[in-house]
């Protein structure tokens, strides 16, 4: 392989990870007046999106190791916007559910993401961003780690 040539090019990695921080800056800086962080911000968005979930398939879900699911949810707990309750079928388990303190922000929350798209946006046209959201999906799709 020819090194030059890779030095010559800026890893994707690059641009994906200042992404992610500048996303995590936005997101805390907007949701810290509810209590809530941008570790916590994902794990709400899905609850929103279907509440009643147990903890394995909120980590499934969002491809997060169980162990950072078991502290955010935890915290969600321990600040009232979640409770837990044992799923009656499986007695190991206990399913999640939105408190209605989490209700009460979920505009607010959606406000907050719906924020972020747009500056990700603002530079792109419509065209662009579909293609950027698609080339993201799929190779989020095609790494399996």
């Amino acid at each position: 392989m020819n090194t030059s040539k890779c030095k010559e090019i800026e890893p994707i990695g690059k641009y994906i990870s200042q992404l992610h921080r500048k996303g995590s800056v936005f997101i805390n800086r907007e949701v810290s007046k509810y209590g809530i962080s941008s570790g916590q911000f994902m794990f709400l968005l899905d609850l929103y999106r279907e509440d009643g979930k147990n903890q394995e398939e909120i980590s499934d879900r969002l491809k997060i190791d169980k162990g950072t699911t078991a502290r955010a949810l935890k915290k969600l707990e321990e600040q009232g916007f979640i409770s837990r309750v044992k799923d009656e079928e499986d007695k190991r388990s206990n399913k999640i559910y939105l408190c209605d303190k989490a209700k009460n922000v979920k505009e607010d929350v959606f406000g907050v993401l719906n924020d972020w798209n747009k500056k990700i946006n603002e530079s792109l046209s419509e065209e662009e961003g579909e293609i950027l959201r698609s080339l993201l999906e799929k190779v989020c799709k095609n790494i399996n780690i």
